[in-house]
């Protein structure tokens, strides 16, 4: 973009500009109120607009824009508190369309994707699952808000990253009740410059051959065997991590040391399933994850 132009301070003042205006603004108007030339307001609009910032409407030869919904200036760290009630607001009661765009909002004002994910989003599935147990929503709105949840998870695997060939993950669910904890995983593994696997609810592939199914994919993804891979397993059931460690536990004893499984889901203080790392907790594991990557070097 131009010399000089800090693209936070365009937004901030893009956003200001139009954050009052039910009619929108002409690209011409916006250059002379933010300060920048028409050709390199030109510019940052067409970003913004292919970011979800803005949305445009063609009337005649004008063309106006406007503020998607959900649009406003934060600061981070300082704002995490006041975006996790309005995510949830417009999760509920809004739309869709305005949940994602402050997560979007939040992204380019400088917010951490793993917080925003651990944080902000992952909290809304048990938010949302608890208002279905106390009766307040149904089914059907239930499966609206985690297809919700769910998109604000995709919206981190689209941004671009360069990932580290030496950093490879495989994240698997073992059950439907795990699918939205996965892609929370998965989005933070990206983030971070994981090259993630993500294979989602499994739990149609569990039969006598999904061990040999499994050895065949590491041996396409992992073919050189560059730096690590991690297994991740999360699931609901015992069951389901007792059938995934015993199914993936031979690739990983042919594969070596740089294999490593890690199970995710509450099991019995007696179990004695075969793993490197057993938690509950996300965040754990992907600190866990970081720690294990930069030994490696």
């Amino acid at each position: 973009m131009g010399r000089g132009y800090s693209t936070e301070s365009i937004r901030e003042k893009l956003i200001s500009s139009l954050e009052d205006s039910d009619t929108g603004m002409s690209g011409m108007e916006i250059s002379k109120k933010v300060g920048i030339n028409r050709i390199t307001m030109s510019k940052y609009l067409k970003v913004f607009a292919a970011e979800g910032l803005l949305r445009q409407k063609n009337i005649g030869n004008v063309t106006l824009w406007f503020l998607e919904p959900g649009q406003e200036s934060f600061n981070f760290p300082d704002d995490y508190f006041k975006v996790a009630p309005t995510y949830l607001e417009y999760l509920v009661k809004g739309t869709d369309g305005q949940a994602h765009s402050l997560i979007r909002n939040c992204l380019h004002s400088g917010a951490t994707p793993n917080r925003l994910i651990l944080e902000i989003i992952f909290p809304a599935v048990d938010y949302v699952q608890n208002l279905y147990d106390a009766g307040k929503i149904g089914a059907s709105e239930l499966n609206l808000l985690k297809t919700t949840i769910s998109k604000s998870f995709q919206i981190f695997n689209q941004i671009q990253v360069v990932s580290d060939p030496k950093k490879n993950v495989v994240i698997i669910a073992a059950d439907s009740q795990s699918v939205l904890i996965s892609e929370a995983a998965s989005a933070a593994y990206h983030s971070n410059g994981w090259k993630v696997s993500h294979l989602g609810d499994m739990s149609s592939a569990i039969d006598v051959l999904f061990d040999l199914d499994f050895q065949k994919l590491v041996g396409k993804i992992w073919k050189q065997k560059p730096g690590i891979l991690l297994v991740i397993i999360f699931s609901h059931s015992n069951e389901g991590l007792n059938f995934f460690a015993n199914s993936i536990n031979p690739s990983k004893e042919k594969s070596g040391k740089n294999m490593k499984l890690v199970l995710c889901g509450k099991t019995p203080k007696k179990s004695k399933i075969n793993s490197d790392l057993l938690s509950d907790q996300l965040d754990d594991i992907l600190q866990w994850s970081k720690t294990i990557s930069e030994n490696l070097k």
